[in-house]
């Protein structure tokens, strides 16, 4: 979703679709709803599922990016962080991070700019 508004809105997220995305590294999919992608500053914003297992494996970002945990247990190389726990990952430092392998996570994925992301190994999602 573009947001280029100048003005307050809101939308149900429950309603909406998830996106499927699919990872050649963890052989299955991760889903996704579009919340906020601003014109201005590329900032996005996320809900997105990991299910259990899944892991973003070591990577950095060219932005500071924040998780906030809706549902389960985000996993990350720094420890585990539960439902209604704030994650922030600072713009290039090098992590990586998804579900533990008992259940899917549900996070709330927050960027300050635009979003790019680049695998140590130089592989894909």
């Amino acid at each position: 979703m573009m947001n280029d508004q100048k003005e307050q809105f809101a939308f149900d997220t429950n309603s909406m679709e998830w996106e499927k995305e699919w990872s050649d590294y963890n052989k299955q999919h991760l889903f996704t709803k579009h919340l906020l992608k601003d014109g201005d500053t590329g900032m996005i914003i996320n809900r997105t599922i990991y299910p259990k297992g899944f892991k973003t494996r070591w990577h950095t970002h060219p932005c500071s990016h924040g998780i906030y945990v809706l549902n389960g247990k985000l996993k990350t190389d720094k420890g585990v962080y539960g439902s209604g726990s704030f994650v922030w990952f600072p713009e290039g430092v090098l992590a990586e991070h998804g579900s533990v392998l008992e259940e899917d996570v549900e996070i709330l994925f927050i960027t300050n700019k635009a979003f790019d992301i680049h695998f140590q190994d130089g592989g894909s999602i």
